[in-house]
């Protein structure tokens, strides 16, 4: 560990760590100036008074007011207009003076690691670092905005040669902000979100993770004090946006989404409904980490991935809509304790809707079926994964 922290010391993370307080004053001043800046703000709040708005926010001075004085006020706006309540439990596992990497599944590109903060704030924790790909960083005003708002950047765009260099470096921030900063960060289990929400943590993040704490990569990642975290949204707004890229690569296994679509699946996530939004914080995995005999770097990795899965799964919130999905997927009744026949009805009437939405020409009887189940797996994985979890606890 010595020799690891030797060699954070040595680095400079100005290229992916968030702006600190001395440039607060001058990078706000700047992002204000940004016409797309404006032209977000507007269409997010469209009743804004932008003047007044701007003025207010000259005012603030760091970071920590930014989150509590405009970025909490705001998410709070999306959750009563986009949501039917915020929640969380398990803050017990989070403990005050306690630095943690946490880690959870991903539902929505913006909101995940928003919405967990805001129930920090609300609880008067401190928030975390995010970790954010700088895939969705397309104008400089946007990396100007998370880096103001305590976000670190993931480069997914370097060449084979730079990845691992990029990957370290990376490490290394995480492993200082943790351990020498004593400050949590958020980062996802995988790259990307899980299309058909069955939520599995990815070796290479773990992987990454342990680049920055020397050799001994159980060491490594015990230095981080993982948690995992599950989210549950009791529904996707980019359900049907996952349908769709379903049906167009089953037309076309070479199928990729384009930079636009990224761009439409951001707003959709953050202005349409979510229903309820539940986070719990599980359980810590070193203990569970450290009852285990030594083994291989490579069976480190797996147990590891396999304890933050079974955590995630276990602490999903299931809803009505998940039991009625598992239930038609398998052409049972076997949870219909846990829904009504009203719970039924509005399901499929918004399933019917969100299909709807699929504007794609020439859809046949057979695609339609397909993007059915395709919308069902989606709601059932979470009470399927979960029932395997607890399984496997008990």
């Amino acid at each position: 560990m010595t020799e690891s922290c030797n060699n954070i010391e040595n680095q400079s993370f100005d290229d992916i760590r968030p702006y600190d307080d001395g440039q607060f004053k001058e990078k706000i001043a700047q992002l204000v100036e940004e016409p797309g800046f404006e032209h977000a703000v507007r269409w997010v709040m469209p009743d804004v008074d932008y003047p007044e708005f701007v003025r207010n926010l000259l005012t603030v001075e760091t970071q920590n007011d930014f989150q509590l004085k405009v970025m909490a006020p705001f998410l709070e706006l999306l959750v009563s207009k986009t949501t039917h309540g915020l929640s969380m439990d398990g803050e017990e596992n989070f403990k005050p003076g306690t630095a943690h990497v946490l880690i959870t599944n991903h539902r929505d590109i913006v909101l995940d690691a928003s919405f967990l903060n805001l129930c920090f704030i609300r609880n008067q924790q401190p928030t975390t670092q995010v970790a954010i790909g700088n895939n969705l960083l397309i104008y400089d005003w946007i990396t100007d905005l998370v880096k103001l708002n305590r976000s670190f950047i993931v480069k997914r765009d370097t060449r084979v040669r730079e990845a691992l260099d990029a990957a370290r470096h990376l490490s290394a921030y995480i492993h200082q902000t943790v351990a020498r900063d004593h400050e949590s960060v958020w980062i996802a289990q995988r790259e990307g979100r899980a299309k058909d929400s069955s939520d599995h943590t990815q070796e290479s993040v773990l992987k990454m993770l342990a680049l920055g704490g020397g050799d001994d990569v159980r060491a490594s990642l015990m230095e981080l004090d993982i948690l995992p975290v599950s989210i549950s949204y009791e529904y996707d707004p980019n359900d049907y946006l996952k349908v769709r890229e379903f049906l167009l690569k089953r037309r076309d296994p070479e199928y990729k989404k384009t930079q636009r679509d990224d761009l439409f699946s951001m707003e959709t996530g953050l202005l349409q409904q979510k229903g309820h939004v539940h986070f719990h914080v599980g359980r810590g995995i070193n203990r569970a980490l450290s009852a285990v005999p030594e083994a291989s770097k490579a069976e480190d990795l797996r147990l590891t991935c396999e304890l933050i899965d079974r955590e995630i799964h276990s602490g999903y919130r299931i809803y009505p809509c998940n039991y009625i999905a598992f239930d038609e997927l398998q052409g049972s009744t076997l949870h219909a304790a846990y829904y009504t026949d009203d719970d039924v009805r509005t399901f499929n009437e918004y399933i019917a809707g969100q299909l709807a939405k699929v504007e794609e020409e020439n859809i046949t009887p057979q695609e339609e079926i397909f993007m059915r189940n395709m919308m069902l797996t989606m709601y059932a994985n979470p009470l399927k994964n979960q029932k395997a979890a607890t399984t496997v606890q008990s």
